[in-house]
């Protein structure tokens, strides 16, 4: 019974991750094109791409790299950069049921990235591990490949061609974040609060100067507080939702 279960979470995250390994293919063309202009061979920004998944972590590691800097370097980069990946493994870790072992918490965490988080987040009730992995297993071969074919051939497309690719990316943020939006009105409002709070801080970079990294984890915490305090979700909705 348990397996049946697993196997119908397994194809609805394929499903489900079937736009996003789409996107992933084009955004990770500009990715590999890059990397090749460092100096790295298509298999290691293919490698690059298998360990991270994270676009803005390895744009930031391929500056790093370019520029001759350290491994200490390197390592704060990546922690400042990544560091949001940390509150969405705490989000996850609240939908997973509490008889999820490590392992499963381990492979979910692995394969966290903004969109799969964005649809594992949406998951009525519990989340199954499975869900992940079936949305991972599409979109993960996307990110790799569109990286391995970027290095390879990319050079060969036009500047604005390669650069309209990355639009891809913004399509399936809009793409995760609507749908929910349309449904709860509480959301509709985060969401907008967010962008306004994102683009304030943008046009105020040279007065706030912190890192697109830092800025999204600041903005994670302070919005998220103060919604978690103002709308607190009752024990009657989360049952409501798992039903």
């Amino acid at each position: 019974m348990q397996t049946q279960e697993n196997k119908k979470w397994f194809l609805a995250g394929m499903r489900h991750g079937v736009p996003i390994g789409l996107g992933y293919f084009a955004v990770a063309f500009t990715l590999g094109i890059t990397a090749k202009s460092i100096g790295l061979t298509p298999l290691q920004a293919a490698l690059m791409s298998f360990t991270m998944h994270a676009s803005a972590g390895e744009f930031a590691a391929m500056t790093v790299i370019a520029a001759g800097s350290g491994y200490l370097d390197m390592a704060i980069t990546q922690l400042v950069i990544n560091l949001r990946y940390l509150l969405m493994s705490c989000a996850l870790s609240q939908k997973v049921s509490e008889r999820v072992r490590f392992p499963h918490r381990f492979f979910i965490s692995y394969f966290i990235t903004d969109e799969i988080f964005g649809i594992s987040s949406t998951v009525p009730g519990e989340l199954n591990p499975w869900y992940t992995y079936g949305a991972a297993c599409v979109a993960s071969p996307g990110w790799v490949l569109g990286t391995f074919l970027g290095a390879v051939v990319g050079n060969i497309l036009p500047a604005n061609v390669a650069s309209a690719m990355n639009v891809a990316l913004y399509g399936m943020f809009l793409a995760i974040i609507i749908p929910p939006a349309r449904k709860n009105k509480v959301i509709a409002v985060i969401v907008l609060v967010s962008m306004l709070a994102s683009s304030i801080f943008t046009l105020l970079a040279d007065i706030i100067p912190l890192s697109s990294g830092m800025r999204i984890l600041v903005l994670t915490v302070v919005i998220a507080g103060i919604a978690a305090y103002v709308h607190p979700v009752e024990e009657k909705e989360a049952n409501a939702d798992e039903s």
